[in-house]
């Protein structure tokens, strides 16, 4: 049974840091995409970023560009999102996404329904 736990989320003032982790148990990464996305109260889940393996191949939205940064450990099944100049805007629960389209096409962010394996969540609060 696979399993995504993710940790690291919190409350943060405007400007400030967080590293977001995804452990996977029963299931290892292969030729697959992972990924992050957020839901804030009265809003559409949206894509955050995902990575693509092998190749290391990365997506974000562009509101996210040049502030986050999504990174894998196959040795440890872990995978993480570090999120620096946060902003209120970014506030939101956080899920890791796994299992995702096997192959890149170049296309963007896949959507939500496209990953068969998703976490709980982590709430991520930033303050002005």
């Amino acid at each position: 049974q696979v399993h995504l736990v993710e940790s690291g989320g919190g409350s943060v003032q405007a400007g400030g840091s967080l590293r977001l982790s995804c452990a996977a148990s029963g299931y290892t990464f292969s030729r697959n995409c992972m990924g992050w996305f957020r839901q804030a109260p009265g809003k559409e889940r949206e894509g955050v970023a995902v990575i693509y393996s092998p190749g290391g191949s990365k997506y974000y939205r562009d509101s996210v560009k040049g502030r986050f940064t999504i990174s894998q450990d196959n040795a440890h099944n872990t995978v993480y999102l570090q999120m620096n100049s946060l902003k209120p805007e970014d506030t939101a629960m956080y899920y890791c996404a796994a299992n995702g389209p096997s192959e890149d096409y170049g296309l963007g962010i896949p959507g939500f329904a496209d990953f068969p394996y998703r976490g709980q969540g982590t709430q991520v609060t930033v303050s002005s």
